[in-house]
């Protein structure tokens, strides 16, 4: 434990911090390095700090790493209607933000959330991404006749925590209940591939017996700080923003997106095994909406929270891809 935490006080030597506006809020940002910018985007229940490893192997190699906590997370503003979390709402943040930076261009690294919301920055602005490296959360092309939360209640049913967290206020009473150094164990320590479901008589659950390798009792620690005060609300309109973000997006059904791409994921990974994913992703069908689609990276034995449990390799992916444009 203490070698992990001496490594860990390491990572965060030279990253910088400071609050920029943009488009109506403040928002928080990580920084360090001198070069092309690389935007990092991270998932929920994260922040900025998920990008630590990476943040720190960039900077090293030539480029200006940025990770913000998006909008509703960590010391970032967090509007209180899920209405304001559309992806046009993160996205018009994130443009705001590279100009901010002063920059045409930057490369895009999403995971989760944040990479269905590079999926969008590139689909409405590809002018300004040179290139995306994406974790986790493939494209979800946009199906005229159903909306995203409607195929999965009637895939998963109620339980799916997807559908559970649709109802404002819920979710956070039982995040409340359980306490949030579990909710952090708990979703960061997830390796099931199967289908995350929180039924309504049992609850969220305990927290796992022991923490993974790859995460200290100081990195939760640092996750729950920030989550004790901001609260769950602005992570969770996300989820409560899916199915406005696919009523506004009607304008892009069929659209491509034509930015160069890489795509990488755990085969552990849940969204990996949401109902027709894999053969998405492998049929050919991923290529033809994302044309420019140069490799796809499918990692043996790791899950959802790839850039974390396998930042060496992770790193290594980003800048091979990252080092031809």
């Amino acid at each position: 434990m203490v070698k992990r935490e001496r490594e860990n006080c390491n990572v965060m030597e030279g990253i910088e911090h400071r609050t920029v506006e943009v488009n109506g809020i403040k928002m928080h940002i990580a920084e360090k390095g001198e070069g092309p910018v690389v935007l990092f985007l991270h998932g929920f229940p994260e922040l900025w700090y998920s990008w630590r490893h990476q943040i720190v192997s960039l900077a090293s190699r030539g480029y200006k790493a940025v990770a913000p906590d998006l909008r509703g997370f960590g010391d970032t503003d967090a509007p209180t209607s899920f209405h304001n979390y559309t992806s046009l709402h993160i996205v018009g943040d994130i443009i705001a933000l590279i100009d901010t930076l002063g920059v045409d261009q930057v490369f895009v690294v999403g995971h989760d959330w944040g990479a269905y919301m590079a999926w969008h920055l590139c689909l409405f602005r590809p002018d300004r991404v040179k290139a995306l490296v994406n974790l986790s959360v493939h494209l979800f092309p946009r199906n005229p006749s159903a909306s995203p939360l409607v195929g999965l209640r009637a895939y998963y049913g109620d339980d799916f925590y997807m559908c559970r967290i649709q109802e404002p206020g819920e979710m956070e009473a039982e995040f409340a209940r359980v306490g949030t150094e579990t909710v952090i164990k708990k979703f960061l320590s997830l390796r099931d591939p199967g289908p995350l479901l929180i039924p309504k008589e049992t609850g969220f659950g305990a927290a796992p017996d022991s923490l993974p390798s790859w995460l200290s009792e100081e990195d939760v620690k640092y996750f729950v700080t920030k989550f004790d005060k901001r609260g769950f609300t602005g992570g969770l309109n996300y989820y409560r923003a899916f199915d406005l973000t696919w009523e506004l997006t009607a304008p892009w059904t069929g659209a491509q997106v034509k930015v160069p791409a890489k795509f990488i994921v755990g085969d552990l990974d849940l969204v990996y095994h949401f109902p027709g994913a894999k053969e998405y992703i492998h049929s050919g069908s991923f290529k033809k909406d994302v044309p420019l689609l140069q490799e796809v990276v499918v990692m043996e034995g790791v899950a959802h929270f790839i850039q974390q449990e396998s930042p060496t390799e992770i790193n290594e992916h980003i800048y091979d891809f990252i080092k031809r444009f």
